[in-house]
């Protein structure tokens, strides 16, 4: 059976101050705690993307805060969607993850992608290699962090990173060590590293689009004689609940402007029985976790609200 997490990526809601900021990020992770969603994802940036108000909009750091929820919550998972290959060496990287996993008593992810968001790299300060060197700088991190998050030392020199006899004490209090996800959808380097190092990857896109990546992970995997069912597929969108047809008409044609098809194929609007037919549809193309983001969600209730439309959605797929 397919299961649901939550991803936060808004931190600005009405009447919401730096002071009630994390207050209330805490009640609608603690929602998701209680509510049956399998895990709670946030983003890696320092500046908010455009959709959501650019740069002069609230956003706090990813490792920092998933800390703070995982002394708040209980049950589930907890992971970044997806750290920046750019923005911290990855034996840094591996040790945050591990304490993480440790604060949280094993319920860490690490999910790791090759940046984008080049005005934030610029802005701040970070190199901004073109998208060839980031790829190569995602394969070493995943080699070094693979090492360090499964009781390994592990001795490596690359071209971009560097570790000698990488000790990681304590080590990661899950069994196995922690699930490594990677995000992105290139299919020549990026479901490769998938295939060679992961274990889990995230895809964006509606069901054909999730289909045909799926099969060229498969292949990767087959040249690599890794077995497929060993790597978690995981789906990223926008979830709009409405309460009507109407209210439904009216939402697709103010989101129709916010990109192209491409960029909108991710969102899930409609009533219950829509969502559960989108839903299906992901789930039989592959998908297997589903991740999704409320872009006006701002209380406890609703995450409560999306959680019980996204149960009976999952219950039968």
């Amino acid at each position: 059976m397919a299961t649901y997490a939550l991803q936060l990526p808004q931190f600005a809601f009405p009447d919401v101050g730096p002071k009630e900021l994390f207050p209330r990020l805490r009640d609608l992770a603690t929602a998701a705690d209680a509510g049956g969603w399998d895990s709670v994802w946030v983003m890696d940036h320092f500046w908010q993307l455009p959709p959501l108000g650019g740069p002069s909009a609230p956003i706090l750091e990813s490792s920092t805060l998933l800390g703070a929820l995982a002394a708040v919550t209980e049950r589930v998972g907890l992971g970044v969607l997806v750290n920046g290959v750019t923005y911290r060496n990855p034996a840094l990287l591996a040790k945050i993850t591990t304490t993480l996993d440790v604060v949280s008593g094993g319920r860490a992810w690490l999910g790791l992608g090759a940046a984008w968001y080049d005005a934030e790299h610029h802005g701040l300060g970070f190199d901004y290699p073109v998208d060839r060197v980031r790829l190569d700088m995602l394969e070493e991190a995943l080699i070094i962090c693979k090492g360090m998050l499964r009781g390994e030392a592990p001795t490596f020199s690359g071209n971009h990173y560097r570790v000698d006899g990488a000790l990681n004490v304590p080590g990661p209090v899950q069994e196995g060590g922690v699930r490594i996800l990677v995000g992105g959808g290139g299919e020549k380097r990026t479901l490769r590293l998938v295939a060679q190092h992961a274990d889990a990857c995230n895809i964006g896109g509606d069901a054909a689009t999730l289909r045909h990546k799926i099969e060229v992970l498969h292949r990767h995997c087959a040249d690599l004689g890794r077995d497929p069912s060993e790597v978690l597929v995981t789906r990223l969108g926008s979830l709009f609940p409405t309460g009507s047809a109407d209210e439904t008409t009216q939402l697709r044609e103010m989101l129709a402007g916010l990109g192209d098809a491409e960029q909108t194929a991710g969102f899930l609007i409609g009533e219950s029985s829509e969502i559960t037919e989108r839903v299906h549809e992901l789930v039989e193309a592959g998908a297997e976790l589903l991740i999704f983001n409320l872009p006006f969600a701002s209380t406890a209730a609703d995450i409560e609200r999306a959680g019980s439309i996204l149960a009976e959605a999952t219950a039968g797929a």
